[in-house]
């Protein structure tokens, strides 16, 4: 793996070296684009919006509108800005991550100590561990401030989960959702029950991306000469008497395959 960013934790006085790397990859597979009458790449350019010229990378610059001109930037001015979050992540908070809601939770990065950083990361890593604790606290990535959650992954790694700040969850008040009034009595029970059944420990092993090989079996049957057929699925719909009857369903069809 390439680290995308080297700095370090900084927590009270302590920093500790580290370097972060990628902890995913997408499951999706490699489709080029292609001109449907030869299957010719299709390739993107740079194009100069008034010469329609192409553009070379190191000709394009970075510049803000304000107005009616551009306020360009160089990379000494992205380096000017709050240059110590460009190399250290301050934690300012420890807390308990599940008083975070999922919904703040972006992507995860694996950390890495750099030479001399090994006792304090390993001492960071079993502190976080004993209090169940997660360090929150920004940096800069890619010219963009970061705030990420610091916590131990599997309690054998510390790892980052970049979080969205608040101000990039949208409101929700101008969508419809239904009145407050309660809920009926049994049917409430009911749904209760239908959560204690499937309830279970969170086993990530079971979750396969099963679409990614479903694609591909198509893809070596069409390489075949074979054709395939779609297969349409109508939204389901269900009427507000049918409530019950679902339920009851749920839960008969749950006992069948426990038995």
């Amino acid at each position: 793996m390439r680290a995308i960013w080297n700095g370090a934790i900084g927590f009270g006085l302590v920093n500790i070296p580290v370097k972060l790397y990628s902890a995913t990859e997408t499951s999706a597979l490699d489709l080029d684009m292609l001109d449907k009458k030869d299957f010719s790449n299709i390739r993107f350019k740079r194009v100069n919006e008034k010469t329609g010229k192409e553009v070379a990378w190191e000709n394009i610059v970075k510049g803000y509108k304000m107005e009616d001109r551009y306020i360009v930037l160089d990379p000494e001015d992205f380096a000017a800005v709050s240059p110590e979050k460009s190399k250290i992540l301050s934690v300012k908070q420890f807390v308990k991550e599940e008083e975070i809601d999922p919904a703040y939770f972006e992507t995860p990065y694996f950390l890495e100590p750099q030479k001399n950083g090994e006792e304090a990361y390993k001492l960071l890593l079993k502190a976080l561990i004993k209090t169940k604790m997660a360090g929150i606290g920004t940096f800069i990535l890619r010219e963009k401030e970061i705030l990420g959650l610091v916590r131990p992954f599997e309690n054998k790694i510390l790892m980052v989960n970049r979080m969205r700040f608040p101000h990039e969850i949208r409101s929700y008040e101008d969508l419809k959702m239904p009145s407050a009034k309660a809920s009926k009595t049994e049917e409430l029970d009911m749904a209760e029950s239908l959560i204690k059944q499937l309830a279970t420990e969170f086993t990530p092993e079971k979750f396969k991306d099963t679409y990614h090989d479903d694609l591909m079996k198509i893809i070596e049957q069409k390489a075949k000469g074979k054709k395939t057929k779609a297969i349409e699925e109508e939204q389901p719909e269900s009427a507000p008497s049918d409530l019950m009857a679902q339920l009851k369903a749920s839960l008969e069809s749950g006992k069948k395959k426990a038995g």
